[in-house]
């Protein structure tokens, strides 16, 4: 029986060129003062688009700072830092600009500016203080510039603990979370290089995939998770080898909102928190490499449980017929399709090795996969123990 909650407080304006509305849109949050999120590696300087939003939001009177101090894999200490900055400037807003990491980064900012303490006090699991904030957030702006984490569409924030013995990656997020206004405008993508366009698209499409999975989904989960999976199965390979081609680009950037949009109807499952765990070990792997790199070994263990709904993703990746999925042995035609799809995008050959990632940890990985990402595997249509999760790494490794 359908049994389910719709919410979904962001609004989206979406479509080619769209940031020039930022410049006299409306539905700009409240205030005078805004801090704008961008990464360390300065790409947002270089192709301009933190002057344009600094330029754009002095039209509607708001001045800005800017935080730049984000990297890939964005820690907790970074978060608290910000935070201070916005409270020392009476920052009323926050803008996200860039990738997943700098408008999840905005996020976790925008909590803490308004409450006390430090963020790790707020996680829910792993060495987290299991706090609830007393305070909602900031509002918050967010602008991708790629289309990977639908992060523009959900209340969710990925951050690492800091300091090098943590080995911490955890999801959080509360309804006040959600971006206040999103931007999305794939003209801002055209720059991405051919390797992150690949990353930032697989994770855009397992989104989708476990959001399909999910024993929390929903029909409204269930039509965009097959939309995303269809569109990114068929549009990612051109977006990565034809980077300037806007039609491409445009696909991709609603495939990774629609993605997004199922991380807010339904979830992700435990090949998130599998990843979590490497990319925790290893800051140097990006989040999507983590995720192909283990796909195989992890939607293999889910086809030879039996799970039958990798036939519907089959289905919307390509052109097979339903007639020939079930005479298959169930989820071969799903990773028949997701092996030609890593190839196709340049990834077939990259390897856990090539991260600094060793056989000999992979017992501690998967005690952090089940300990701070645990919920997700309540949520997986399969159970998995920690013997199961082993072999699972230890398939992704070979």
């Amino acid at each position: 029986m359908l049994n389910f909650q719709y919410f979904m407080p962001t609004r989206v304006i979406f479509g080619p060129d769209t940031l020039n509305q930022l410049g006299d849109t409306p539905y700009l949050p409240r205030g005078k003062k805004a801090m704008i999120v961008i990464g360390e590696s300065g790409v947002m300087v270089k192709q301009g688009y933190l002057s344009r939003v600094q330029s754009l939001l002095s039209k509607q009177d708001v001045q800005t700072i800017v935080f730049d101090k984000v990297r890939p894999n964005p820690e907790s200490d970074t978060v608290d830092e910000a935070a201070a900055l916005c409270r020392e400037n009476n920052v009323d807003f926050i803008v996200g600009l860039g990738g997943g990491s700098t408008i999840d980064s905005a996020k976790a900012i925008a909590t803490m500016t308004t409450n006390d303490g430090k963020y790790w006090d707020y996680m829910q699991s792993g060495s987290g203080g299991g706090q609830t904030p007393e305070n909602d957030a900031l509002p918050i702006i967010a602008i991708p510039t790629t289309a990977g984490t639908g992060t523009e569409a959900d209340p969710w924030t990925v951050i690492t603990k800091s300091g090098t013995d943590s080995m911490e990656k955890i999801g959080w997020g509360n309804d006040s979370t959600f971006p206040a206004l999103s931007i999305v405008d794939p003209t801002l993508m055209l720059s991405v290089p051919p390797k992150q366009t690949a990353y930032t698209g697989m994770d855009a499409f397992f989104h989708a995939a476990e959001a399909y999975l999910a024993t929390c989904r929903q029909p409204a989960s269930d039509m965009l998770a097959l939309e995303a999976v269809h569109l990114i199965a068929h549009t990612l390979p051109q977006a990565v080898a034809e980077g300037d081609n806007l039609e491409a680009r445009t696909i991709m950037a609603w495939a990774c909102t629609a993605a997004g949009l199922c991380e807010s109807y339904s979830s992700c499952i435990s090949q998130h928190s599998l990843e979590h765990a490497l990319s925790a070990y290893h800051p140097n792997l990006p989040h999507g490499a983590g995720l192909v790199l283990i796909s195989k070994a992890y939607f293999g263990y889910l086809a030879a449980c039996g799970e039958e709904r990798l036939a519907d993703l089959a289905l919307a990746m390509g052109d097979t017929l339903e007639e020939d999925i079930e005479e298959e042995v169930s989820g071969v035609a799903f990773l028949d399709a997701l092996d030609t799809l890593i190839t196709d995008i340049g990834l077939a050959d990259e390897k856990l090795s090539d991260y600094g990632v060793t056989r000999e940890e992979i017992p501690a990985l998967a005690e952090n996969a089940l300990t701070t990402m645990g919920a997700l595997f309540d949520i997986t249509p399969v159970q998995m123990n920690i013997e199961d999760v082993i072999a699972i790494y230890e398939a992704a490794y070979e």
